[in-house]
């Protein structure tokens, strides 16, 4: 049997098995041989492949931004890709007369020898490059990327005045914020908060800024002519947020597009520096900055990451200035971000005493542990973390402060409650209400090293204080306000027999009169009691957790107070006494 297919062939059965094959179609005489694809000359074949190879370097590096610097990976990566566009488009376009694989192979040698050189050379560079800095051979050199000095924690470390100790963390600065910007009505339908905030040092107060996105890129459309409108600032002790609105908007951001992409204008106007970070800041007039870490690697080819300066890039007008780090100006407070600061402490705690210690051993290898947190001082932010040993016990031996724009770093010896353990200690105070620590903060309290953390409730918002001693965490004081806080701090360590020097400078008013007006409310399960006196139009508030004697106030009776300077229809108060 017999069955065609026109052109495709057919199929024939054996009439002896049965079986079926296939017969290919037969070739007309007329066709010939296949003859080879039209090749352009050598002229216009390298003309177009330059063409093709220039189009998309500049595409991969409108998007990807690979700094051009011998540092960088990302350089290689982009020379290598170049040339293999570059080979596939002369291979295409000059065509092959060539039979077989062989062939192929031998003149795909011959028209793009160059470009796989190149490519050879790039990595053997990289490989090199990665072996001259490998932490087996270079250990020490990774170990002294952050000279560490000792210090005296009582000398270097001033006790902090109550109204200047930092309540909010990232996340509810960032809930605080979206609130306000809820209240905008202007505002709020094209531009949306950024999720994260920045601390530093703004007139003398510890604060946070951050600043605003578009919503989408029609509302990026419609606004862009007058660019971003304000930014935010977020007082970390009063918990009040500012709206700063300016008069020209902000034309260079994260959520431009093009060129106005504050990481692509970075990236042209500066195409060999490598950037590790650009954060949000405003100089003492409250003129809006991005600060961008300009880094290096000094271990090797690609090893040892450090900052060596900063680029300062004027937010409203794109106008930019590079400082080396000795050189950026005092009202910048982070140049080294706190990832590069605890990476670098933790080569030098594991490799100090060299690489196979490590393995090893590990005779005096230490690590910063998990949480770390910031101090304002001297008009600086410094970073705060612990040091704890690489075995994992659950203490520290130590902490180190570390400045975030010279990168100045002091270790104190102080075997004490690891920063998880003292934040269970303070959560545990006030489990009945399911509050969560914020990451510890550091105090001098009288000369005693203590951690100092805001207590959040579900909606990221502060409902107490707690106080814990690093060295005994289990000297936990809580309270509704940082006043009462202090007070039950320093009677608990007075309890257990730890002399303190001086104490807490509260700037408080002790106050005297006769109650005019009682209210009272409950606040997450707390008694809040809000007293006025005669001759005053303020509330002064008390709770009863702190002060129990309000809960037997009366019109008509005498008492003193220490109230806070504050302003505004309620002030906190503390130390209730009936006179």
């Amino acid at each position: 049997m017999k069955s065609w297919f026109g052109s495709f062939g057919s199929f024939n059965r054996d009439p002896n098995t049965g079986e079926y094959s296939w017969v290919p179609p037969e070739r007309s005489s007329g066709g010939g041989e296949r003859r080879p694809r039209k090749a352009h000359s050598r002229a216009a074949s390298l003309g177009i492949s330059l063409a093709i190879t220039l189009v998309f370097g500049f595409v991969y590096f409108y998007f990807k931004l690979p700094a051009i610097n011998i540092h960088s990976g990302e350089l290689y990566l982009f020379i290598i890709l170049l040339c293999a566009v570059y080979c596939a488009c002369a291979l295409v376009l000059s065509g092959f007369s060539a039979a077989g694989v062989r062939g192929y192979v031998s003149e795909a040698r011959k028209k793009a020898a160059i470009p796989f050189y190149i490519i050879c050379l790039c990595l053997a560079v990289a490989v090199v490059g990665s072996l001259i800095g490998w932490k087996v051979f270079r250990a020490r050199d990774y170990a002294a990327l952050l000279p560490v000095e000792d210090g005296d924690f009582a000398a270097d470390v001033a006790e902090i005045s109550f109204d200047q100790i930092p309540m909010l963390d990232s996340a509810s600065a960032n809930v605080l914020a979206n609130r306000k910007l809820g209240e905008l009505s202007e505002l709020v339908s094209q531009f949306e908060v950024y999720s994260d905030s920045f601390q530093i040092n703004y007139q003398n107060r510890p604060v946070r800024v951050t600043y605003l996105n578009y919503g989408d890129f029609f509302k990026w459309w419609n606004n862009q002519k007058e660019g971003i409108p304000a930014y935010m600032v977020i007082d970390m002790v009063t918990q009040e947020v500012t709206v700063q609105k300016l008069q020209e908007g902000i034309r260079y951001s994260p959520s431009e597009y093009f060129f106005r992409d504050i990481d692509r204008y970075l990236r042209f106007k500066y195409p060999t520096k490598m950037f590790t970070d650009v954060n949000f800041e405003v100089n003492e007039d409250g003129e809006p900055y991005w600060v961008a870490t300009v880094v290096t690697r000094k271990v090797g080819l690609f090893g040892g990451e450090d900052a060596i300066g900063a680029v300062l890039v004027n937010a409203v007008t794109g106008e930019s200035t590079y400082y080396d780090v000795a050189d950026v100006p005092q009202w910048v407070d982070r140049v080294y971000t706190a990832e590069l600061i605890l990476e670098q402490y933790n080569y030098r705690g594991l490799y100090n005493g060299g690489f196979w210690n490590s393995l090893f051993g590990q005779s005096g290898c230490t690590e910063a542990t998990s949480q770390y947190n910031y101090i304002a001082q001297d008009d600086d932010v410094w970073l705060y973390t612990g040091i704890t040993s690489v075995t994992g016990d659950r203490g520290n031996i130590g902490f180190i402060l570390v400045n975030q724009r010279t990168k100045e770093a002091n270790y104190y010896p102080c075997a004490g409650a690891e920063e998880s353990s003292a934040m269970a200690s303070a959560m545990g105070a006030v489990q009945q209400y399911e509050y969560q620590a914020t990451s510890p903060l550091l105090l001098n309290i009288g000369g005693q090293p203590t951690y100092f953390m805001a207590l959040k409730d579900a909606s990221q918002l502060v409902k107490m204080y707690a106080m814990v001693n690093v060295q005994q965490y289990n000297v936990v004081a809580t309270g509704t306000s940082v006043s009462s806080c202090i007070e039950n701090y320093e009677q608990l360590l007075a309890e257990n027999g730890i002399n303190i020097e001086g104490g807490v400078s509260v700037d408080t008013d002790e106050i005297e009169g006769v109650i005019e007006d009682i209210r009272s409310s409950v606040i997450n399960g707390n008694s809040v009691y809000y007293i006025r006196l005669e001759g005053s139009d303020a509330y002064y508030s008390l709770s009863a957790a702190d002060c129990p004697e309000a809960v037997i106030l009366n019109v008509g009776d005498r008492v003193s107070i220490h109230a806070s300077r504050s302003k505004g229809a309620i002030i906190p108060a503390s130390g209730l006494e009936l006179a």
